[in-house]
C-alpha cells in the first residue's frame, strides 16, 4: 500500500512538472491566442508533408535559431537548435551582443534539404542547411555582404532562378523601408546580382521589412510587415514579375481587437488544403509572442484572420497526424547529459561553464570571470550583471506563472568574490544572490531599487529559490530552507524587456576574477514552472 501511494505522489508531481502554464489547445478542437506566449520574435514556418518547422530571431543568445516542431500548428515542441555554441563573425569574443547577430530568418525546405537564411546586421546575410532539422546543421555561409542587410527569404522559381528579398536596417544601411531582390547561385551560396529595390514604403507603408517570399497562380508574392513593430500592420504585394512592380494590399491589422501590430510572420498550408498565418505580437516584457490566424484567398490576394483582423480563438487546422497537446520545454530536473533545449546563453558558449551531472541528477554551474574583452556592447545597459556570458536564461512561458529552483552553493575556500544565483534580466535584471561572508553564506535580493540581505545559509546547503510572475511582469521574489514553507519578499520588482526581446528567467555564477587556478560553483538539482 505505502509502495503504490509513493507511486501515485510521483506520477501526480511528474504531471504537474510537464503541465503547460499556458495552453493554446482548448481541447475541444479549437485553439486560442497567442499559440506560443513566448518569444519567438519575427516567426517563419515551413512545411515538409505532415510537419511543420518554425525559426525566430535569436539575436545574441547560444544556441541560436531555436527550432520547432508541430503537426498541428497550434501545438509545439524545441526540436533543436542551427547554431549550437557560436555567433558567426564574434568568434573570440564573449561579450553578449545584445540586440545584435541574428534576425528575423527564413526557414525553407528544397530538393532534400532544409535552408534557414538570417540578416546578422553588421556582416550580411548568412545561409546554413540540413538534412535533419534535429542534427548538425552546416557552418554559415556569407551569401551576400554588407551592413544593414535583414531579413532575407528565399524563392526557388519554376525556371530554374532562385531569387532573395530582403529588408535593409536603417541604423546600419542609412536607408530603411524599402525592400529589394538578388539572385542567388543555384548551391545558394552566393548573391550573384546586385539587390534591385523592388517597392518603396515611405509614403504609405513606412518601415516595412521582414519579407517572406512566395508564388502562386503567376504572382510573386512578397509579405511584409509595415507601420512599425507595436502599431503596424501586415501587408501582401504581388506582381507578376519577379522584380515588380508591386502592388500593395493590408491584409491583417488590429483593428478593434486587443492584438497591437499583428504582422511579420509566415504562410503555410497543410496537406488538407488550408492556409494559415503565423505572426507575432509586441507584447512588452513578455516579448513577440506568437499567433496563428485563418487564412483564405480571393481573387489572388489573401484574406488573413477574419475579415482581416485577428482571431481570440478559431477551429483548429485540419491534419491527418495525430499530435498530443504540447509545448516548447520549460522545467528541468537535470538528470540528462545535456541542457533542456530550452534553455540559452547569453554570449557564445564556452564548454567550461557547465557539467550536466546525470549520474547525480543535477546541473554543475561553475563560477567564472568575465575576461577582459567582455565589456558588452553598446546595446547593453549599464547593468553590471548584464556583461556577464555565463547567464544561463530561457524564455518566459505564460502570463502568470512560478519558477522554483533548488539550489546549493560551494564556493571556493579562497574569497574569489564569486555569487551565484537566479536570475530575472532584460534591459535592468533582478536576482537572487548567493555568496560568501566570513565561514557562512549570505542570501540577498539585489535589483535597480533592492539591495538587501535576507539570510545566511551554510555552505552547500540546499536552497529553495522562486520567483513568481503576475500580469504585466510584476514578481515577487520568494525563498525557503526547507522546500516547504516560502518567505516572501513583499516589495514586488517589476520585469523589464531586453533590446527587441522580452525579459528572460534563468541562472548564474560568476567571480570577480579569473586569477586563481579554480573556483566553486553552483548545483542545481531542479528547475521547476508552475502555473
Amino acid at each position: 500500500m505505502k509502495r503504490n501511494l509513493l507511486f501515485l505522489v510521483a506520477l501526480l508531481i511528474a504531471c504537474a512538472l510537464q503541465a503547460q502554464v499556458w495552453k493554446a489547445d482548448l481541447g475541444n478542437g479549437k485553439y486560442k491566442n497567442p499559440v506560443l506566449y513566448a518569444d519567438y520574435s519575427d516567426p517563419d514556418v515551413c512545411r515538409v508533408g505532415e510537419d511543420f518547422y518554425m525559426t525566430s530571431s535569436s539575436f545574441n543568445c547560444v544556441p541560436g535559431l531555436q527550432i520547432l516542431h508541430s503537426k498541428d500548428l497550434v501545438n509545439w515542441e524545441i526540436a533543436g537548435a542551427a547554431l549550437p555554441s557560436v555567433l558567426p563573425g564574434t568568434e573570440g569574443t564573449e561579450a553578449p551582443q545584445y540586440g545584435n547577430c541574428v534576425w528575423a530568418p527564413s526557414i525553407r525546405y528544397h530538393e532534400g534539404w532544409f535552408y534557414i537564411f538570417y540578416g546578422d546586421p553588421d556582416r550580411g546575410i548568412y545561409m546554413l542547411r540540413t538534412q535533419d532539422v534535429r542534427g548538425v546543421w552546416s557552418e554559415p555561409v556569407l551569401v551576400k555582404n554588407g551592413k544593414g542587410l535583414i531579413d532575407p527569404c528565399p524563392l526557388w522559381d519554376e525556371n530554374g532562378h532562385l531569387y532573395l528579398v530582403h529588408a535593409f536596417a536603417g541604423s546600419r544601411a542609412g536607408l530603411k523601408s524599402v525592400l529589394a531582390v538578388c539572385e542567388l547561385s543555384a548551391d545558394a551560396t552566393r548573391a550573384i546580382t546586385e539587390s534591385r529595390i523592388v517597392y518603396d514604403g515611405h509614403k504609405d507603408n513606412p518601415t516595412i521589412e521582414g519579407p517572406k517570399f512566395y508564388k502562386r497562380n503567376g504572382y510573386y508574392y512578397i509579405f511584409a510587415p509595415a507601420g512599425g513593430v507595436r502599431q503596424g500592420w501586415q501587408l501582401a504585394l504581388r506582381s507578376k514579375a519577379v522584380y515588380g512592380p508591386y502592388e500593395p494590399k493590408v491584409v491583417l491589422q488590429q483593428g478593434e481587437t486587443p492584438v497591437n501590430g499583428p504582422h511579420q510572420g509566415a504562410w503555410v498550408d497543410t496537406e488538407e488544403g488550408e492556409d494559415w498565418f503565423l505572426h507575432f505580437q509586441d507584447a512588452g516584457v513578455y516579448g513577440r509572442i506568437v499567433h496563428l490566424q485563418p487564412m483564405v484567398w480571393e481573387s489572388d490576394w489573401p484574406v488573413i484572420g477574419k475579415y482581416g483582423e485577428p482571431v481570440k480563438q478559431y477551429h483548429k487546422p485540419k491534419t491527418a497526424a495525430e499530435w498530443a497537446q504540447c509545448a516548447p520545454a520549460e522545467s528541468d530536473e537535470f538528470d540528462s547529459t545535456a541542457l533542456g533545449l530550452q534553455w540559452q546563453w547569453a554570449a557564445n558558449l564556452n564548454p567550461k561553464w557547465y557539467y550536466c551531472d546525470a549520474r547525480e541528477g543535477l546541473l554543475r554551474l561553475f563560477s567564472y570571470a568575465p575576461t577582459e574583452n567582455n565589456q558588452g556592447n553598446v546595446r547593453a545597459s549599464k547593468d553590471m550583471m548584464l556583461n556577464i556570458p555565463n547567464l544561463l536564461l530561457q524564455k518566459t512561458p505564460a502570463p502568470q506563472f512560478t519558477v522554483t529552483a533548488k539550489v546549493r552553493f560551494a564556493p571556493h575556500e579562497k574569497n574569489l568574490g564569486e555569487r551565484a544565483g537566479m536570475i530575472l534580466t532584460g534591459k535592468k535584471s533582478a536576482y537572487w544572490e548567493l555568496y560568501k561572508q566570513n565561514d557562512g553564506i549570505v542570501l540577498s535580493l539585489k535589483s535597480e531599487l533592492l539591495n538587501m540581505a535576507v539570510t545566511s545559509v551554510e555552505p552547500k546547503q540546499w536552497i529553495w529559490l522562486r520567483i513568481r510572475f503576475a500580469e504585466k511582469g510584476s514578481c515577487i521574489f520568494s525563498y525557503s530552507l526547507d522546500g516547504r514553507q516560502f518567505k516572501r519578499i513583499e516589495i514586488p520588482v517589476q520585469a523589464v524587456e531586453g533590446q527587441w526581446i522580452g525579459a528572460k528567467i534563468g541562472l548564474f555564477c560568476t567571480r570577480a576574477s579569473q586569477n586563481n587556478n579554480d573556483g566553486g560553483w553552483l548545483d542545481v538539482d531542479w528547475w521547476r514552472i508552475t502555473e
